[in-house]
């Protein structure tokens, strides 16, 4: 029986995709729960190495330096989204597979082991319960990411032969669903760790941008917001934030592109450590301030209006210094809080979820890539008096992108 390289799931609108190779970037990136990573058979796996990513043929995964149980071993990783994969590939009767010492899969196998070549037994670790997040938001992340460098030619042919009503619905639409979808990820974040922690990871999550969220991630459940320091000097928290940047270092490399200094994950660290120094109790204040998002009647007829009658520029202030004491600013903050503090909120709130997803589309746009904001203005979205560049504009626009992506695959 042969089983596909790609798993088709259920989603939140409707079915999406869940390819093997996603899986072999998991593993690489080490973007899951390591402290608690342990074979079927219960033997904790700690990972040295994940080995060098083989894109030929061959095991996926080259010289990878683990500790499995009580042993350390440097081997070959094969990942698989099912144990049954191993066979249904005949790895057991290929010399090439022949020093395989972990099977990585996604799904939860019958079997603690799997039977190599010679009949050696190889131990297996399932990803699934050891994922940050649903399968959706891995497979919607990393259509984001295949996005980076998308040249707009297909979308632009598209959007361009809209009329002006049916393009404002189009990216309307579009960014409602994505809408809907933060909500309903950072809904299971919060069911699966509570209201505090799930506050705790989004954000050093998003202050670990793309290339480092996984080591982010990890420090945030290594290092509970709890054990942060609390009222200290800035010298002191800086020194935290030196120490858990190190640990990391040592445990896992870096993403080489850690952009600019601004935005290098030890910077980021220091701000989160001052942060979590002045405001500990932050995600208990970011709740009670879902009251100052208020409901318009009638609702603003511009982006410009709302953000006049809502006074953005105080509320924004406000939010920086009331829960983020005044140690984080720029774009990184507002993506913050559109990516993050919003859809929390709206988890939480289903009360308040038509206002807050106003403040949302309305919000600065935050870490926008440049070349979307030029196609905006461009088309017209954006660019008048009464429509600077937003966040739902640019969430719109995402979201058609990845529509058309996904239609022409």
């Amino acid at each position: 029986m042969k089983f596909p390289a790609v798993a088709e799931i259920q989603g939140l609108y409707g079915p999406f995709t869940f390819p093997e190779t996603l899986l072999q970037k998991i593993w690489d990136r080490r973007d899951f729960d390591t402290l608690h990573a342990a074979t079927v058979g219960g033997q904790r796996v700690r990972i040295g190495h994940p080995g060098q990513w083989n894109h030929g043929g061959g095991p996926d995964f080259k010289n990878a330096r683990l500790h499995i149980g009580n042993a350390s071993i440097t081997g070959d990783v094969e990942v698989h989204l099912r144990e049954a994969d191993w066979h249904a590939h005949h790895h057991a009767s290929d010399p090439a597979h022949a020093n395989v010492v972990l099977h990585v899969v996604l799904f939860p196998p019958q079997c603690a082991t799997t039977r190599g070549v010679n009949g050696r037994e190889i131990p297996v670790l399932a990803l699934l319960p050891l994922l940050h997040h649903d399968l959706e938001q891995y497979a919607a992340d990393d259509a984001v990411e295949r996005l980076a460098a998308h040249p707009l030619s297909t979308a632009g042919k598209s959007l361009s032969s809209l009329t002006p009503p049916e393009l404002s619905s189009a990216i309307a639409h579009h960014a409602q669903k994505r809408w809907h979808q933060k909500i309903h990820f950072a809904s299971g974040r919060v069911t699966r760790l509570g209201w505090d922690d799930a506050c705790h990871h989004t954000a050093l999550e998003i202050l670990g941008y793309r290339n480092n969220r996984p080591a982010m991630v990890a420090i945030a459940g290594e290092h509970p917001l709890e054990s942060w320091p609390q009222s200290v000097s800035a010298q002191n928290a800086i020194s935290f934030a030196e120490r858990i940047f190190n640990e990391q270092t040592d445990n896992r490399a870096w993403a080489p592109r850690s952009s600019r200094p601004a935005n290098h994950p030890r910077t980021r660290l220091r701000q989160y450590a001052l942060w979590a120094s002045a405001r500990p109790a932050w995600p208990q204040l970011l709740q009670k301030f879902a009251a100052g998002f208020q409901k318009n009647e009638p609702a603003p007829a511009s982006v410009a209006e709302w953000r006049r009658v809502n006074k953005a520029a105080s509320l924004r202030k406000r939010i920086r210094m009331e829960i983020c004491g005044d140690a984080l600013g720029g774009s990184r903050f507002d993506t913050l809080v559109c990516d993050g503090f919003l859809p929390l909120l709206a988890a939480q709130n289903h009360a308040r979820e038509e206002t807050l997803r106003e403040a949302w589309t309305n919000w600065f746009a935050g870490d926008m890539p440049a070349r979307f904001a030029a196609y905006l203005r461009a088309l017209g979205i954006t660019g008048a008096s009464g429509t600077p560049n937003h966040n739902g504009a640019g969430q719109g626009l995402l979201g058609f992108l990845l529509e058309t992506e996904n239609a022409a695959v």
